[in-house]
């Protein structure tokens, strides 16, 4: 795994290339993990989000073939695979579906591709919740649609980052992830309609304080089974609604009166999913306006609330994380602090004085392996820009 320093970056991606393949890239692009800051499980019920891309990538290097053939090579894994262009196979459980979904997606516009040599490095790490799948969906996308000149736009390339993982990896997810990874902005959060993708950037003036993830290195076991799961109990709950409010097309259209009248006789724990969501919108208003005014306070205020009805309401937390959330709240140094991702497993992302940070570290991590066994790993991170091309040769 590659370290943090954007040179040394770009220049380790070029030189592992020319090693494992004898050529130089055509394109190197990078794309950063994101950070959700309030708003988790809405954007696939149409609701609001509030990400931001942070300081954490993915790159891919590729460069061109004279065959039909696609050589994939993982630096984290030192794993070269091989693959047709004219077959791409199913699903493998692997780092490769990302990939393998996007060349499908581009199959599907019928851009006119040819084979190629790709390599992937990566400081994120896997399972934390900052979804390094999208950014390497989005890494991919970038550098393949500027090696086949496919002229394809960043919305576009958004939408087809999240139909390959729909596809592809059989996770049922929101647009989110790629989002943010394609159209953040330094010190900036990205307010999202996820129903009619208008958004407006947000401020993030963090003045003292940092954004700090506690990554219980739980890897999601549960995430993608409970990821589908939930979103098929939204899914029936608004049916349910829908039965007297014809008019109603998802959560978003829904008051708790209406769930308390058509969901609460029906099945509670369907309606404790759609009572989450719900608030959870609210929430985030509430955090935007925040935001405007630079009131940390609050934000960190709605922040715990958010991670309680996580654990409570939606069910999507666990021991580790509930752990890590519970000890943070202890300090007046930490102004908010919450699970981040899909849960079950990964980080909890806190708003933290910076100079309090290296003190409550040394306290967390020994507590956290006293009461799990896992060790925990710390990332400080900032806010920073999506997607970009980092190399172009194809000029």
């Amino acid at each position: 795994m590659i370290q943090q320093n954007d040179f040394s970056l770009k220049q380790s991606t070029l030189e592992l290339f020319k090693k494992q393949f004898r050529q130089l890239p055509n394109i190197i692009t990078r794309s950063p993990g994101r950070i959700n800051i309030i708003g988790e499980h809405t954007d696939y019920n149409e609701g609001f989000v509030l990400p931001a891309a942070i300081n954490r990538y993915a790159y891919i290097a590729v460069g061109e073939r004279d065959d039909n053939l696609i050589h994939l090579y993982a630096v984290e894994y030192t794993e070269l695979l091989v693959f047709n262009l004219n077959d791409l196979g199913q699903k493998k459980s692997s780092w490769t579906d990302y990939i393998i979904g996007i060349v499908d997606q581009l199959k599907q516009t019928r851009c006119k591709l040819n084979g190629f040599n790709l390599l992937l490095d990566s400081d994120l790490p896997i399972g934390a919740g900052m979804s390094s799948s999208a950014a390497i969906e989005c890494a991919t996308i970038f550098a393949l649609n500027d090696l086949f000149k496919a002229k394809i736009s960043k919305l576009s390339m958004v939408k087809m980052a999240q139909k390959a993982e729909h596809t592809f990896t059989g996770v049922q997810c929101g647009i989110m992830d790629m989002f943010a990874s394609v159209f953040g902005k330094q010190n900036q959060v990205i307010k999202l309609d996820c129903r009619s993708l208008d958004f407006a950037y947000m401020p993030l003036l963090m003045g003292s304080k940092q954004m700090l993830l506690l990554n219980t290195n739980v890897k999601h076991s549960l995430a993608s089974s409970a990821y589908n799961e939930r979103k098929q109990q939204c899914e029936q709950g608004v049916a349910w609604v829908k039965e007297k409010y014809p008019e109603v097309n998802s959560l978003r259209d829904i008051t708790i009166e209406m769930l308390n009248l058509m969901v609460a006789p029906k099945d509670p724990i369907i309606y404790k999913r759609c009572q989450y969501v719900i608030e959870e919108n609210n929430r985030l208003l509430t955090a935007c306006e925040a935001l405007k005014k630079g009131d940390l306070v609050t934000l960190g205020r709605l922040m715990f609330e958010t991670h309680m009805q996580l654990s409570k309401l939606y069910e999507v937390s666990c021991k580790e994380l509930d752990f890590l959330v519970k000890q943070v709240k202890k300090y007046p140094s930490v102004l908010g602090a919450r699970m981040m991702g899909g849960g079950f497993g990964g980080c909890t992302i806190n708003l933290v004085e910076t100079t309090a940070i290296p003190a409550l570290v040394q306290i967390l991590k020994p507590a956290y392996r006293e009461a799990t066994g896992l060790d925990l790993s710390v990332y400080a991170v900032g806010v920073t820009n999506g997607t970009e091309t980092l190399i172009n040769n194809t000029c």
